[in-house]
């Protein structure tokens, strides 16, 4: 089985979930199927969905080798088509674990990660059509400037815009090296990683659509979960979190919640935590990825 990170706040989510021996659960990014197994472990009779569209997922599905568990090859952002199929049109709970495994981190040749030279891909789903080499050299300077700035969350955005057209405007920029050549000179000294992973992070977001993702999906959730099931989202940046956290408060990802006649609050979930979960710095110590780990819990009205 390929390698994969330890789960992030594993006890926290399986908590969070509230499981009941003959529930039927979904975990929306099964990755490497650690959160999934300690589901399996607490179903009895249960039935349990793991969506992911990395094909390194499937084998590591393959390998749990559990009958009450289904993988579905596709992205959580079909969640509802696809458990309609498999005559489950709702379930008990939903597990998301946001963000990018390090396992996909690690593996140099699909240039995620700032440490390798690899070619420019960045896709989570291998068989689809853009790539971050194509955000690089075809999106227009404005474009580059709008996915820097808000989905990078970098200062210079404009300046890095300009700089990435006019490196282009030579040769290509094909590889993590060729973009970090472009860019080296805009990297606050002492602060490169951090500014190329900040860079990363917006290409990474704009190749995978990841936002609008999410944002079809927690639409989607009020319908799929039963009363009383839970939403258990574990996100890794700012904007992932704020948009769980707007849809949770108030069933919308902008704007105030909207009331009814009497005042009360009409949205379909409750916030079951105040303030979000995070590691503990003996977690941290021990996988580094939780460190920017926010977990937010939310039940169906």
């Amino acid at each position: 089985m390929t390698n994969y990170h330890e789960p992030v706040l594993l006890q926290a989510c399986i908590d969070g979930l509230n499981l009941q021996p003959g529930g039927t659960y979904v975990d929306i990014t099964f990755g490497g199927g650690g959160h999934s197994r300690a589901i399996l472990d607490q179903l009895e009779a249960g039935r349990l969905f793991g969506f992911d569209q990395d094909a390194d997922a499937r084998t590591n599905a393959q390998a749990i080798g559990d009958s009450r568990l289904t993988f579905v090859a596709s992205n959580f952002r079909n969640i509802k088509r696809y458990l309609r199929l498999y005559k489950a049109e709702q379930v008990d709970g939903i597990l998301a674990d946001l963000g990018i495994s390090s396992h996909q981190i690690d593996t140099p040749e699909r240039g995620f990660s700032t440490r390798f030279d690899a070619d420019l891909d960045m896709r989570m789903n291998q068989q689809a059509d853009r790539t971050a080499r194509q955000v690089v050299n075809e999106y227009a300077e404005a474009d580059l400037h709008r996915i820097l700035g808000m989905y990078g969350e970098i200062t210079n955005a404009r300046t890095a815009a300009g700089a990435i057209v006019s490196a282009r405007s030579n040769r290509p920029l094909k590889t993590v090296n060729d973009l970090k050549a472009a860019l080296q000179r805009y990297a606050p000294r002492g602060k490169e990683n951090k500014y190329f992973a900040q860079v990363f992070q917006a290409l990474r977001i704009e190749v995978n659509e990841e936002l609008q993702a999410l944002e079809e999906f927690l639409e989607q959730v009020p319908d799929i979960l039963k009363p009383g099931g839970r939403l258990v989202v574990m996100s890794y940046h700012s904007l992932e979190d704020r948009l769980v956290k707007n849809f949770i408060n108030k069933g919308k990802f902008q704007g105030e919640v909207e009331k009814d006649l009497f005042g009360n609050e009409i949205k379909p979930l409750r916030s079951i935590t105040r303030k979000p979960i995070e590691a503990t710095p003996d977690e941290i110590a021990r996988n580094p990825r939780a460190r920017s780990a926010k977990l937010r819990i939310a039940e169906k009205l």
